[in-house]
């Protein structure tokens, strides 16, 4: 496991900037944080990094919300859905298995549809403003 402590919005972004530039083709990341934890924002260095130039924004009303660079990523949001149900019935499969990077905000929701492979991001904020930030099943290389 990789753990992290980033004290602001644009060390978290650049944290995901060091992560994005490690994923491959059909990686996918569950994030798990409560609300307000910085996943949309740690999503932004991802994409900076996948050479995205679309403004990052949460798809919690939209669920998915898909992005284009030098691979499509695959921004979702099942923090609404009512389980696992759900998310299969959303047709993710081309999305998880495909050319493109898939990040899945409140992932909890749906651990049981998601590959072995899936690396797990957690971020927890503390009381001083900093996140704690752990990836595990990260098979992807160093992050420094």
């Amino acid at each position: 496991m990789l753990t992290f402590i980033t004290h602001s919005a644009e060390e978290t972004i650049s944290l995901g900037y060091k992560i994005g530039q490690k994923l491959k083709k059909g990686d996918i990341i569950a994030m798990q944080g409560t609300l307000a934890a910085g996943k949309t924002t740690i999503t932004k260095g991802i994409a900076q990094a996948l050479e995205i130039t679309d403004t990052i924004t949460s798809p919690t009303f939209c669920l998915i919300s898909e992005y284009y660079g030098k691979m499509p990523l695959y921004h979702m949001d099942v923090y609404r859905l009512d389980g696992a149900e759900d998310f299969v019935n959303l047709g993710t499969d081309d999305m998880l298995y495909g050319d493109g990077v898939s990040i899945i905000e409140w992932s909890e929701k749906i651990m049981s549809e998601l590959p072995k492979k899936t690396i797990i991001l957690k971020i927890t904020p503390k009381d001083d403003g900093s996140r704690f930030i752990e990836i595990d099943n990260w098979n992807n290389g160093e992050i420094e």
